[in-house]
């Protein structure tokens, strides 16, 4: 029997044990079942299968606890509450059958409770979060939280009239989770956790393991099926090896193109033509930059909070599911940009979530980004670790998401990173490297490579942080941080920094572009030419470029040649494809029209041969990570502002690069190389068909001449501003 302490705790949402006090139980032999329902003007208790009546509720004093022994009943029963509303209640029926939630029992299972409370649930979305299924006959949706610091929780939504007293939740101690089973909560209702913290205050949070979310500046998350598992194919595994062809075209989905000059493409439209798109122009994979649920569009997906739900811009999960399905039967791989470095501050997010720091380290010191103003995750909490690495694995399985590159890496390696003395706190041992988030990365990529081998984990890391694309110690305590690929920040500042000097200086300045190979082979490298570098006053990757309009193109293409045929994987923001000539402005879609203008057409046309040329010639790929797939052929030749290099295949097949970075045509420029007979030229980015001036070399026979420590050698036109790949014929 409720005691009136119980009916007070119920009407203001503060009782301690709802599950103790609400629904069916036996006491001194007698059957009382109780009900919070506002708006409810009678309430009946009924047979579930006959419906016939076993006895009404009585309403408690003017409260909306609604409770009594049913007459001549000891044994529990199925049933259910037949509630008739008070005119204006909302509600179109005069009465409603219900099921009552807290007639049902435990979600968890204790080997649930136990890896969640250990931190080594490997797939911990599918038991918290909402799930909607069927328990005992009874359509509906359980939801799951972990909140262990707060004092209640319920699940609020659009079923229960955001009422925080309809359905307060069970906390399972053994690893803070509360929990409930909620009947008739269908795909699509809209819910969040109305949360008592530990200090008293109420606060309504999204579901951090919420599969879909309403579009901003709406907050709540969106009752949605976990997608089907997804099994790693193949063709898609070999796709993404050390060896094979990498060629990424990164894109902002917002800004990539405009539907009727001013809204988002969606989902299923971007498969329609974004993937046609790249395919055609020889990309091997898109790089999405992230699509995890954000609020600001300005931070285009790097502040994320809905680390489970694809953002509600561009369509549902279903919607997603079919432009990733659409990208790999064209052969795409798919990549996303992910962010487990920080999370934005917002009220409905992870932030101060229960009352305490639970997310976050609580020390600013430690846990707030001052760059970004937004808070780190504590990487030293075994469950903050485990729904890192559990939204990983999610991506993968659930989607069949070739890879993830990981965003921001060296802000988490480092305590003291973009931090002045007294700013930051040492580590165990007194020094400023993050043992923590090392730990996480090295559990993060084994566990990737475990549970979904032939995935691509790649970080941005922008420091000579060593080993952060070689494997951990066995033990997971040392060694490498296990990434495949770690972008390649320092081969791209000297590179544009070389082709903005005019060509007069460059003489000067080749160790920028031969510096890199001394580093080369330290990790394996992704070369990026990425949004970060056409933004906030950069310029544009062709406004970069030294000299005339025809001059910036020119060394534009130059520049593509020299990237396609160097060591390591290919990254190409949108927009560079065809010269864009203004920065990227992500509320814009890209001038398409430049397409029709023949200097930015023959820019598209050279980036689509580099592609097929790059996927065609194993000597430019299958050992872009290996010191044996590249000699130098002739770096000193300063005076010319030449540079000419071997890329070599397994099979010792050869292709020879050979760049001239002045306006200056070379005539009969002797290159040494390493076969006799005939050769061919497989690029020329002066090529008339690209907009260059058509020097080239028609017709090429190695000869008995010396020249750069090799016994043959190719007597050659080297077109002004260009790059040459040559391959034996």
């Amino acid at each position: 029997m409720l005691k009136d302490h119980d009916v007070s705790a119920l009407m203001a949402a503060r009782h301690a044990d709802p599950f103790g006090v609400l629904g069916m139980h036996v006491q001194d032999g007698r059957l009382w079942v109780s009900a919070v329902l506002a708006h409810a003007r009678t309430v009946d208790v009924v047979e579930r299968n006959t419906h016939r009546l076993a006895g009404s509720l009585q309403r408690l004093g003017n409260s909306d606890v609604f409770s009594s022994v049913l007459p001549g009943r000891s044994v529990p029963f199925d049933y259910q509450l037949r509630v008739h509303w008070q005119p204006g209640a909302g509600n179109t029926a005069d009465h409603t059958l219900l099921d009552d939630p807290y007639a049902f029992s435990e979600i968890l299972s204790d080997a649930d409770i136990w890896l969640l409370a250990e931190g080594s649930h490997q797939r911990p979305y599918e038991c918290l979060g909402a799930h909607p299924e069927v328990r005992a006959d009874v359509p509906g949706t359980r939801f799951a939280v972990w909140a262990p610091n707060a004092k209640r929780v319920s699940v609020v939504g659009s079923f229960n009239q955001w009422d925080g007293r309809r359905h307060p939740m069970r906390l399972r101690h053994g690893c803070g989770v509360w929990e409930i089973f909620v009947p008739q909560v269908v795909r699509g209702d809209t819910y969040q956790f109305e949360i008592l913290g530990a200090q008293g205050l109420v606060a309504l949070k999204a579901d951090p393991y919420a599969f879909q979310t309403q579009l901003r500046p709406a907050t709540a998350s969106v009752v949605c099926g976990l997608p089907p598992r997804r099994a790693m194919q193949p063709s898609r595994a070999a796709a993404n090896a050390l060896n094979a062809p990498l060629s990424m075209y990164e894109v902002h989905l917002g800004s990539w193109r405009k539907a009727d000059g001013w809204r988002w493409l969606n989902y299923r439209e971007l498969a329609d033509t974004l993937v046609p798109y790249a395919r055609d122009l020889g990309f091997t994979h898109l790089e999405l930059m992230p699509v995890s649920e954000h609020p600001l569009d300005a931070s285009w997906g790097y502040q994320p909070l809905g680390m489970f739900s694809p953002t509600a811009r561009f369509g549902n999960p279903e919607d997603f599911q079919y432009f990733v399905d659409a990208a790999h039967a064209a052969g795409l791989g798919v990549i996303l940009d992910w962010v487990p470095a920080h999370f934005p501050s917002d009220a409905h997010g992870l932030a101060t979530f229960d009352g305490t720091h639970l997310y976050e380290y609580a020390d600013p010191k430690e846990g707030f980004h001052q760059d970004w103003n937004t808070l780190i995750y504590n990487f030293g909490r075994t469950e903050v670790r485990n729904f890192l690495i559990g939204n990983a694995l999610y991506w993968l399985e659930r989607f069949g998401i070739d890879g993830l590159r990981v965003d921001a890496v060296a802000s988490m390696l480092y305590r003291d990173y973009s931090r002045e003395p007294g700013q930051w706190i040492p580590n165990a041992h007194g020094g400023r490297e993050n043992l923590e988030a090392m730990d996480f990365l090295r559990r993060l990529n084994h566990q990737v490579g475990v549970e979904r081998p032939g995935t691509l984990m790649i970080a941005e890391e922008s420091t000579a942080f060593p080993g952060v694309s070689r494997p951990p110690a066995p033990d997971l305590a040392s060694g490498g941080l296990g990434f495949h690929f770690k972008w390649n920040m320092g081969w791209m500042h000297d590179a544009l920094d070389y082709f903005q000097l005019d060509p007069v200086y460059r003489r000067h300045h080749q160790n920028l572009l031969t510096f890199g190979l001394m580093y080369a082979f330290s990790e394996n490298f992704v070369l990026p030419l990425s949004h970060d570098e056409v933004v906030h006053g950069k310029r544009s990757l062709l406004g970069k470029m030294a000299g005339d309009p025809w001059q910036q193109l020119a060394n534009l293409r130059a520049l593509y040649g020299l990237m396609w045929a160097y060591p390591g994987k290919k990254l190409l923001f949108m927009g560079g494809e065809f010269a864009q000539p203004t920065e990227w402005a992500d509320g814009q879609s890209l001038p398409w029209h430049l397409q029709d203008q023949p200097g930015h057409a023959g820019v598209q046309r050279l980036v689509r041969d580099l592609n097929r040329v790059y996927r065609d010639l194993p000597a430019l790929h299958a050992q872009d990570v290996d010191s044996a797939g590249f000699s130098w052929i002739a770096h000193e030749d300063h005076a010319q502002s030449v540079l000419a290099f071997a890329r070599w295949s397994r099979s010792g097949q050869c292709a020879v690069v050979v760049c001239n970075f002045t306006p200056l045509p070379r005539t009969a420029y002797r290159l040494g190389v390493a076969q006799g007979g005939a050769w061919r030229e497989v690029i020329n980015t002066d090529a008339s068909v690209y907009g260059g001036s058509g020097i080239g070399n028609n017709s090429l026979h190695a000869e008995a001449q010396g020249a750069h420590g090799h016994e043959q050698s190719l007597l050659l036109h080297l077109p002004p501003l260009s790059c040459l790949v040559l391959e034996p014929a």
